[in-house]
């Protein structure tokens, strides 16, 4: 990898994951219905990621292309700019079917480092 800053930003996205994965430990989907606190976290933690997969090079995302960047990138302009209609299933299932597969990702790539 080129870019000190791409490393910066994967870090970004890693800690992000780490921290909505954490933040939905014990939880269960339900609990999104009654908990705004835990529904906050959780979006602004998928907008970092989002945010941070956004400034990564062009390079460094056709290095890793099991990152699926794109989708992202998409699911933080949503959550920022459909602030109002957020589906929070899809929130649940990030969280805790899609982080967790690319922490593992990420913490690969970055110990390689």
């Amino acid at each position: 990898m080129q870019h000190k800053e791409d490393l910066v930003r994967l870090q970004h996205m890693l800690d992000a994951s780490l921290e909505a994965v954490g933040f939905a430990e014990g939880k269960n989907r339900s609990d999104l219905d009654t908990d705004r606190q835990l529904v906050l976290s959780l979006v602004r933690s998928i907008e970092v990621v989002g945010e941070a997969a956004s400034k990564v090079s062009a390079e460094c995302r056709v290095q890793y292309p099991q990152i699926d960047w794109a989708d992202m990138v998409g699911m933080r302009n949503r959550l920022i700019h459909a602030y109002f209609d957020i589906n929070l299933t899809i929130v649940w299932r990030t969280v805790t079917e899609e982080l967790p597969v690319l922490i593992s990702i990420l913490q690969s790539l970055l110990s390689a480092e």
